[in-house]
């Protein structure tokens, strides 16, 4: 299965300060996990470790490696990075308006 969307989620929420493979991959795997779908941990495990691995080769992936052995973090100073996660202040704007607005038809009684 395709957990790319997922795993640059939980990263993103995680901070800077990024989080361990295994935690990521725990994160995953409960969000997917259900009474009628049960899909591996292993599985999802080594799903996430390949995404990061592959996606945190060059200077310009969209996540970096920390100090730290195993742990992933968003790369703040790609480009590319803007894509992905710049698009909450639009959604924020649009709920603001949606409040604003009142119901100003006459009442029947």
């Amino acid at each position: 299965m395709n957990y790319d969307h997922e795993i640059l989620f939980i990263l993103n929420e995680a901070g800077t300060k990024g989080l361990s493979v295994q935690k990521i991959a725990r994160h995953v795997f409960n969000n997917h996990t259900n009474f009628f779908e049960s899909v591996s941990y292993d599985e999802i495990h080594r799903c996430v470790a390949a995404f990061l691995k592959r996606n945190s080769r060059t200077a310009d992936s969209i996540i970096e490696r920390t100090d730290v052995r195993g742990v992933y973090r968003i790369n703040l100073f790609n480009t590319s990075r803007q894509l992905y996660f710049d698009f909450k202040d639009e959604v924020k704007e649009t709920n603001e308006a949606e409040k604003t607005c009142e119901d100003k038809s006459l009442s029947l009684f």
